[in-house]
């Protein structure tokens, strides 16, 4: 089974972020809870955590890169 990183809601005005790292590289593991990657708005600097523990099996987005709200950032391996 695999998990999505979906790009979160972050406010009414806010429809996209710039990514500014990731703190795994496909085929690494971790862990749910962990830290992933880090986002970047005019307002704010975030960190998103793993929605799941596995593989990171596939990055979307990458780093420099901006993603719009509900955008799939990353895949998760569960198995």
């Amino acid at each position: 089974m695999s998990t999505d990183v979906v790009m979160p809601q972050l406010g009414n005005e806010i429809t996209e972020a710039q990514i500014d790292y990731w703190s795994r590289n496909p085929g690494e593991r971790i862990e749910k809870g962990e830290m992933l990657l880090t986002i970047t708005t005019p307002k704010l600097t975030m960190e998103i955590e793993a929605p799941a523990s596995g593989t990171l099996r596939e990055i979307r987005v990458p780093a420099d890169g901006i993603a719009s709200v509900g955008e799939v950032l990353a895949v998760i391996d569960e198995a």
